[in-house]
């Protein structure tokens, strides 16, 4: 969600200060797992909305654009295939973005995800729904020659 791999090191040592402080806090009505996700989640998110705020959230990318995932298999069209949705996932909005990357990459289920973002499990499948539309907009946006 970071974009940048020093950066998600940082948040990575913040964000398990911030479990560890808050253990005591652990409900046990969900998951652990779920809980550190929402932690995860929060904290991302709180982090990119501070930093549009001082509007530096894309500058450094034009210059330095992100790297392409290395543990791709060397198949070409595949490659190709992440190249594209990696892309799509850049132009749609960070909480688009989280809700299909915990969905499809994460494979929470939408009850999961309803407790990670404390919102009702049709309130998810909708915001799913749409995510997937915005995702499906933009595909045909910047690569028309591929839909048939």
């Amino acid at each position: 969600m970071l974009k940048d791999e020093a950066l998600a090191q940082d948040a990575t040592q913040e964000i398990f200060t911030k479990i560890f402080l808050n253990l005591a806090k652990f409900s046990e009505r969900s998951k652990f797992s779920t809980w550190v996700y929402s932690i995860t989640y929060n904290f991302c998110i709180d982090f990119l909305r501070k930093r549009k705020k001082s509007k530096a959230l894309f500058s450094d990318e034009m210059e330095n654009p992100p790297d392409i995932v290395d543990d791709v298999p060397d198949s070409e069209l595949l490659e190709m295939e992440v190249v594209k949705l990696k892309k799509v996932l850049e132009l749609i909005p960070t909480g688009d973005k989280a809700i299909l990357l915990m969905k499809y990459q994460d494979d929470m289920s939408i009850r999961e995800i309803a407790g990670v973002l404390d919102k009702s499990e049709s309130a998810i499948k909708m915001k799913i729904k749409r995510a997937k539309h915005k995702a499906q907009n933009v595909y045909r946006d910047i690569f028309p020659t591929n839909l048939n």
